[in-house]
């Protein structure tokens, strides 16, 4: 089968079945192509939650298509490629943080959206990249712990200097392969260029950013601006998708190691395994783990 009859097998099928295929932002742009939703993760399962359809289909990683589950229980959730798991959602655990909450009672327990089921269970709140300094600077708390990404939990501090913000040693390990180097080069290569940068990345580079921002912030900047050079410091894959959406436009990644290989392990033909029913993993949570990793997303939405 070619990448187009495949497409339209899918397409078929999906509708066949009932099913309603989520994308997340990094994923390869054929897959991008036959989704009913893309977005970030956060979007991804508030939009799944008002879905007509009764399957739905997660093509990105683990905490993606668990996050869907908590907002829609009553649905049938697949993760398209069962392999497909975050590095920075699995760094932390629930032993670990309640073993730190310990030390620090006083503290609300912050987590970015990127973090396990599980862990979300003894956490006051969640965070979106987009969402979390609106949030963090909303709690009556002045003491947070932030976890688990220390880069952003960093950018969140430096906007909000009257809170007291801990954090631990977590984060991207795609994002944090970007380098002060690959800005002086590519701004040198590119001189006219918008830098758009994510959160994720370490400081000194957020700090040479024009926009920093999460994905999602990162693709509306560039699509209304009237500029037309941009260097994209977000997974590689932005810049393609963008590319398609804007061809008046240049659109250049910051470094080409900005690749998550979790999020490029689920292809065409596992969606199409998935919608056929012979491939793709259900994802299943005790109803108990579901109301208690509730709260903090139901906090989430009510202050973001």
């Amino acid at each position: 089968m070619t990448i187009t009859e495949l497409q339209k097998e899918i397409t078929r099928l999906k509708k066949e079945r009932d099913v309603c295929i989520l994308a997340h932002s990094y994923q390869a742009r054929e897959i991008v192509e036959i989704a009913d939703i893309t977005g970030d993760s956060f979007k991804l399962s508030v939009e799944a939650a008002k879905a007509p359809q009764q399957t739905m289909l997660m093509c990105g990683v683990r905490f993606m298509a668990e996050t869907v589950k908590l907002l829609s229980p009553e649905k049938k959730v697949l993760l398209a490629n069962p392999t497909a798991g975050c590095p920075m959602a699995e760094q932390m655990d629930k032993d670990l943080i309640s073993a730190v909450k310990k030390q620090y009672p006083d503290y609300a327990v912050v987590a970015y959206i990127n973090t396990t089921t599980e862990l979300k269970t003894i956490c006051d709140v969640c965070v979106t990249s987009s969402s979390a300094v609106k949030i963090v600077k909303q709690l009556p708390e002045k003491n947070i712990l932030f976890i688990p990404d220390c880069n952003l939990g960093e950018y969140v501090s430096r906007q909000l200097p009257e809170k007291n913000i801990k954090l631990l040693q977590g984060g991207c390990p795609t994002h944090v392969r970007v380098t002060l180097h690959d800005v002086e080069r590519e701004r040198a290569a590119h001189p006219d260029a918008k830098l758009l940068v994510h959160p994720e990345c370490l400081p000194q580079v957020t700090a040479k950013a024009d926009y920093v921002g999460s994905t999602a912030g990162i693709m509306e900047y560039a699509i209304r601006s009237d500029k037309k050079e941009f260097i994209i410091g977000t997974e590689t894959s932005i810049a393609e998708h963008l590319s398609y959406q804007c061809p008046d436009k240049r659109f250049y990644p910051l470094s080409k190691n900005l690749v998550c290989a979790n999020m490029k392990a689920t292809t065409l033909v596992d969606v199409y395994r998935a919608v056929a029913g012979t491939g793709g993993e259900e994802i299943l949570l005790a109803e108990d783990t579901i109301k208690k990793a509730r709260r903090c997303i139901d906090r989430m939405v009510e202050l973001g």
